[in-house]
């Protein structure tokens, strides 16, 4: 890829020498999560989507899951020690986190948002996920991305897929 291409996703992964591997796919704007693990013949259940929500308090979270998978709101609310929580408003990501919809990464944001990552990761060697920019996603081990997000793990999604 070349230097122009990376996103700023990939720059930090260089710069604390993390391994990882880069996918690109074309896309016309957001498209789902499982069209784009369809898309990299890759095995949804290894593919995560960064959803970014607010709190009744009013602080914001980041909870990374597999792209088949719905974020459950009570168990993400619990895992983060909230009353309850809603999905951040569209119009509201680019401001809090430098990302637009269909990009939003786990890495990078403008301000470090408390994030949790789906259990079912750790059934995996490397999982994939935004590189920052639509039509990018990262491949990267769960704990090389512990050098960069500090995360905790947590079971977060309602059973839409069988892991």
């Amino acid at each position: 890829m070349k230097a122009a291409d990376k996103t700023n996703v990939m720059r930090l992964l260089e710069q604390k020498k993390i391994p990882y591997k880069a996918y690109e796919y074309e896309s016309e704007g957001a498209i789902s999560g499982t069209e784009v693990a369809e898309k990299l013949g890759q095995n949804p259940a290894q593919v995560f989507k960064t959803l970014v929500t607010t709190g009744k308090s009013t602080t914001h979270y980041v909870f990374v899951i597999p792209v088949g998978a719905g974020l459950d709101l009570k168990k993400a609310a619990k895992a983060v020690g909230e009353k309850s929580l809603e999905m951040l408003k569209q119009k509201d990501l680019l401001p809090l986190t430098g990302y637009v919809h269909g990009g939003c990464s786990p890495i990078g944001m403008k301000k470090a948002l408390r994030t949790t990552l789906d259990a079912s990761a750790e059934h995996f060697g490397t999982i994939i996920f935004s590189g920052g920019r639509i039509g990018v996603q990262v491949e990267v081990a769960p704990a090389d991305l512990a050098r960069l997000v500090r995360f905790q793990m947590a079971d977060i999604t309602t059973d839409l897929i069988h892991r």
